[in-house]
């Protein structure tokens, strides 16, 4: 029995038909024609399926067609601008983060929901955040230095260094003159 869901798809509103059972990873790819969306394994574990629901990291084989009724949904498609990619997209090029490009689209949604709730993550919060993908070609560093140069990139210049950073190297900076001066 098929069933007709309305979703927000990368910013437009989309209906397409599933039957109850189908994931929303096979309803994107067969009914809408999002083939960014991957499989790579069926249960969760790879994460090339991952896509934003509602603004969640979510791997769409987990998640049934049906349930996107009224939701935003947002895909690998929906990065670029036209033909402007957004700048993961070009990151990842520059540094050579991909290879076969199975597992690429996942690690750039998974990126893209790092980089849009914590704009200056560390080494360690980026490989966290990225370890639900899992990558058979390329290895992880080069995917970590492209999410790293994306961040720095994306950074406004006046916003490099905050007024709380800021006021702890004064901080620091006061301590270590007050020890000097103790000597």
């Amino acid at each position: 029995m098929s069933m007709l869901v309305s979703s927000t798809i990368n910013g437009d509103q989309i209906e397409f038909a599933c039957e109850a059972n189908e994931t929303l990873l096979d309803a994107l790819r067969d009914r809408v024609g999002l083939t960014g969306v991957k499989e790579g394994c069926g249960t969760g574990d790879c994460g090339a399926c991952s896509i934003m629901l509602d603004g969640a990291l979510v791997c769409s084989c987990l998640v049934l067609g049906a349930e996107a009724e009224g939701r935003s949904v947002e895909t690998v498609e929906g990065m670029s601008d036209g033909e402007k990619l957004h700048p993961l997209q070009d990151s990842f090029l520059q540094h050579a983060a991909l290879q076969c490009g199975i597992c690429t689209p996942g690690f750039l949604i998974a990126a893209k929901a790092l980089l849009d709730n914590n704009p200056d993550p560390t080494e360690s919060e980026i490989r966290y955040a990225l370890a639900g993908n899992l990558c058979r070609c390329t290895g992880y560093d080069k995917i970590v230095r492209a999410v790293q140069a994306t961040a720095k990139s994306m950074k406004p210049k006046a916003a490099k260094a905050s007024p709380a950073k800021k006021a702890a190297k004064k901080t620091t900076a006061k301590k270590a003159t007050a020890k000097q001066g103790a000597k």
